[in-house]
């Protein structure tokens, strides 16, 4: 067996042993706005309920391991004391993954990763409408474990307000685990889904995704990709060069001229084989 003294390895190896050996972690997708007003949308697997009667949540984004930095959303919480905490199923996870992307303070995650932003009722976050649980939050303590990279700032939420959707609901008005299709994050890039169990997605921590509201017009209002879809094509660092595609083109002639339906079928049907890059082409031949 192995035995480890935590003070005798790096916090980055101490990290990754934590989050592979205490999985799966429910995922508190946290939607907050700066003093200034400006939304901020962000994943965190440290997360749990606590208490119903006050409703309690508590999630934690952590300081940096790399560089002993803050995240954007701790930050919003200290200035607004305010946070929307969405919950994550299958249909939206690959959306919410690409939100985790890193991009510089004040880019709106919610456009980045194609999601909607809904007015809440009794704070200022927004709620992603594409959540199917929204809790709306009052902060009421922020307690901090450490000054160092890895450490944690345990955000203790009240929930004021809670929205759900009826298509989750079972006939007796609770919630049907099957329905609600949650998923829950593991160790690496893994993930765990209530129905079918573990999956991977490649996390998009040094890599900066173009993001869903980069993607055209057409492309993002197809009635075939999924939202799911769009998050995939959206955490491409770039388009493929127009040289690819037409080799890409010539390769496959059966994808030139055909109409739009189509296009978006065959490239859907590469995305299921995580082979984006061909999707792409797909979609960007003429």
């Amino acid at each position: 067996m192995l035995t480890i003294d935590p003070k005798e390895i790096s916090t980055g190896k101490l990290h990754g042993y934590l989050l592979g050996a205490i999985a799966p972690r429910p995922i508190a997708f946290a939607s907050t706005i700066d003093i200034n007003g400006n939304p901020n949308l962000s994943p965190f697997s440290f997360f749990n309920v606590f208490g119903s009667n006050p409703p309690i949540l508590i999630f934690s984004p952590a300081r940096r391991v790399r560089d002993n930095t803050t995240k954007d959303t701790l930050d919003n919480v200290l200035e607004t004391k305010e946070v929307v905490i969405n919950v994550v199923n299958y249909a939206i996870v690959q959306q919410m993954s690409l939100s985790s992307t890193e991009y510089p303070k004040g880019v709106n995650e919610f456009d980045k990763a194609g999601f909607t932003m809904l007015p809440s009722d009794k704070i200022k976050p927004f709620r992603v409408a594409e959540s199917p649980v929204q809790f709306e939050c009052k902060v009421k303590d922020v307690i901090f474990t450490g000054d160092e990279g890895g450490a944690g700032n345990l955000i203790v939420c009240e929930v004021v307000k809670i929205h759900i959707s009826e298509a989750v609901l079972a006939d007796d008005g609770s919630i049907d685990q099957h329905k609600i299709d949650l998923v829950a994050r593991a160790g690496g890039n893994y993930y765990t889904r209530a129905k079918d169990g573990f999956f991977e997605i490649s996390k998009p921590v040094s890599t900066l995704g173009i993001g869903v509201d980069v993607i055209p017009i057409e492309i993002r209002n197809s009635a075939v990709l999924t939202g799911n879809n769009l998050g995939m094509l959206g955490n491409v660092e770039q388009l493929p060069t127009l040289e690819t595609v037409n080799n890409f083109g010539k390769d496959h002639p059966e994808f030139i001229g055909i109409e739009v339906t189509k296009k978006h079928t065959f490239a859907k049907r590469y995305l299921s084989k995580n082979d984006v890059e061909s999707a792409w082409k797909v979609l960007l031949l003429k």
